[in-house]
């Protein structure tokens, strides 16, 4: 009896949580499905709209990353869909939005950028209707000579703060390295960083991330031949 008594307690201490759990999801359920219908397209506002990467090249698959205000008082679930014209480009199913500003993550799109500029726009697809929604201003990629950008900030001005060289003073032959601390005054870019004496190549670094404010780079040895009485570096 005592062993039947053990079963049955063990199998009550397994089911129950689950049951709890299942009521618990049911309730969250619910509280979305009824708040859905409570938020109306008027409600939301598209408050900033981003690509990864940006700069974004041709064949890159791009991520595009929306921030939306629901000014209602009321939390729901809502799919989004990103166009260019009338191609969609990028979905995002069922997606929570609660008063406030909402961060939204699209999924990675295949998309290709192939004119001068793209114009972007958001629609919300609320109880099987598809409506556009408000923008705070116009979001157009602008193709550049590092791929296309959403970003309205300039690329640059760059400034090179410091640049050093060890070991300082070198030797004829030996090996030296630089060190070059640079300012970027506009947005974040990628790009190559060289050090050149006059039309020679002394050293680089490619495809590095240049953020904006200062950032140090380290550069590979490199056994530069000094010849001249004096050297003047470029960045």
């Amino acid at each position: 009896m005592k062993k039947w008594r053990m079963i049955v307690l063990v199998g009550c201490l397994f089911v129950i949580p689950s049951l709890a759990q299942s009521q618990v999801d049911k309730l969250f359920e619910r509280f979305f499905e009824r708040e859905e219908s409570r938020i109306r397209p008027e409600d939301l506002r598209v408050l900033q709209l981003e690509i990864s990467p940006d700069p974004v090249r041709q064949g890159q698959r791009v991520v595009f990353r929306v921030t939306i205000s629901n000014g209602s008082r009321h939390s729901g679930r809502v799919t989004l869909a990103i166009k260019d014209k009338d191609e969609i480009i990028s979905e995002a199913r069922d997606v929570p939005l609660r008063p406030g500003d909402n961060q939204v993550d699209f999924p990675e799109s295949p998309y290709r950028f192939s004119r001068s500029d793209h114009c972007f726009t958001v629609e919300a697809d609320i109880q099987r209707t598809r409506s556009p929604i408000d923008t705070s201003r116009e979001f157009c990629a602008k193709r550049t000579n590092l791929g296309w950008t959403l970003s309205d900030k300039r690329i640059g001005p760059l400034y090179v703060e410091e640049l050093e060289m060890y070991p300082d003073p070198a030797t004829p032959g030996q090996e030296i390295r630089f060190r070059i601390r640079l300012r970027n005054d506009g947005r974040p870019i990628r790009g190559h960083v060289r050090i050149q004496d006059r039309d020679q190549l002394v050293a680089q670094v490619e495809n590095v991330s240049i953020p904006r404010g200062y950032t140090e780079f380290q550069f590979p040895h490199s056994r530069y031949i000094f010849q001249r009485f004096d050297t003047c570096f470029t960045v």
